[in-house]
């Protein structure tokens, strides 16, 4: 009974995976996703720049199960948007540097280190799990928020 219900918990990473791709992929210049913001209550994110003009084009997806930022260097502010607050963006601080471990899909620890744009999209993304929103660390809402001009 214990095997099954673990099959059927991998089952439902998997399809949690697939959606999460998918969803951020049907949206044009986006970089990652979080569980929660399809409405699953499980701690995964995806995270893929290759595609962004800001990205490394030779940067791989990246899907974590229980992420967690394990170290974090540098300081940098830049712009964010998020599909859960479409309407706004804002100049946010991050870590420029960070090394974040998790589980792949298949359940094997994975630890990846990540700057510049490739480690904002990861805190970003973390922190959705966190019920955190990149509003949550602006500095000043009345200077570093913006109403966004263009969607893509």
């Amino acid at each position: 009974m214990a095997a099954e219900a673990s099959a059927d918990k991998w089952d439902w990473v998997e399809r949690v995976a697939g959606d999460l791709i998918e969803t951020m992929h049907s949206f044009p210049r986006c970089v990652g996703l979080a569980a929660p913001q399809i409405g699953e209550s499980i701690r995964m994110i995806v995270v893929d720049v290759s595609l962004h003009p800001k990205g490394d084009p030779s940067a791989r997806e990246i899907l974590l199960v229980n992420p967690r930022v394990v170290f974090a260097t540098g300081s940098e502010v830049a712009r964010e948007g998020c599909l859960s607050v479409p309407e706004f963006t804002a100049d946010v601080r991050r870590a420029s540097e960070v090394v974040v471990a998790g589980l792949t899909r298949a359940g094997e620890p994975w630890t990846i280190e990540a700057s510049g744009f490739e480690a904002r999209a990861l805190q970003h993304e973390i922190d959705h799990l966190d019920g955190l929103l990149f509003l949550d660390r602006v500095e000043s809402l009345s200077r570093d928020v913006f109403r966004r001009k263009n969607y893509g």
